[in-house]
């Protein structure tokens, strides 16, 4: 029997037997290398789960772990203890990419708080699901309307061979309003951050749902953006 650090469901180290309530890279109690496990990326970390993060702490336990699970400190370990210092250090990275990103940092955790999170719940697809019936935000309807006109005359003037500079000016200037809307969505969702790292589950159920709607609209002038520079860049 291992010993019960904590009044939640122990896990067992392999090595000591103790019990640890953390899931972690490594056993709290003897330091060995623990398998790989079902911990969410806030947890590989020993985070709370938030959306505000100390970005540097972030970067030091991450070079820090690293450090202890490369592969040249188990080349005399056995088999399975190189094979987990394989999977942790990939589970690591991918924590670390997640978590240093805002925005991927942001679906991430709303996505474990069992919000609805991707292109297939946005936009037109939320129809099929009875939800949001139209993918254009209502704001931009016009302005889509013509950036898709734009678009589509740019492409058939390259096509021909043909250059029109008032067009050229035409889309840069959208291109350029888009991102100022991205830079307004992302202040928007940092100031839900704090709304949500502070509250109470009251408050958490509706600030989730203003982030889930800044994601979507952020998606989406995303793609504006994309399509305007991969038109403007043929």
């Amino acid at each position: 029997m291992f010993k019960v650090l904590d009044s939640a469901v122990p896990i067992a180290c392999w090595s000591c037997s103790v019990g640890h309530v953390e899931s972690t890279l490594f056993c709290p109690h003897c330091s060995k290398i623990q398998p790989p496990s079902g911990s969410d990326f806030f947890h590989v970390f020993g985070l709370d789960h938030l959306f505000t993060i100390d970005l540097e702490a972030l970067e030091t336990e991450f070079h820090r772990l690293s450090r202890k699970l490369h592969p040249d400190r188990y080349a005399r370990a056995g088999e399975i203890e190189r094979q987990w210092s394989l999977a942790d250090t990939a589970l690591l990275n991918d924590a670390y990419r997640t978590l240093k990103d805002p925005i991927s940092r942001t679906e991430y955790l709303l996505k474990l708080e069992g919000a609805e999170i991707g292109e297939e719940f946005s936009g037109k697809d939320r129809a099929a699901n009875g939800k949001d019936p139209s993918r254009v935000p209502a704001d931009l309807l016009e302005e889509v309307f013509d950036l898709n006109m734009q678009l589509e005359e740019m492409r058939m003037a390259r096509k021909m061979g043909e250059e029109d500079p008032s067009l050229t000016a035409s889309l840069t200037d959208a291109k350029k309003k888009f991102d100022i809307l991205m830079d307004a969505v992302d202040q928007d969702l940092r100031r839900q951050w704090q709304v949500w790292d502070s509250g109470d589950d009251a408050v958490r159920a509706v600030s989730q749902k203003k982030m889930v709607a800044l994601l979507d609209r952020r998606r989406y002038l995303n793609n504006l953006v994309r399509d305007v520079t991969e038109t403007l860049g043929a």
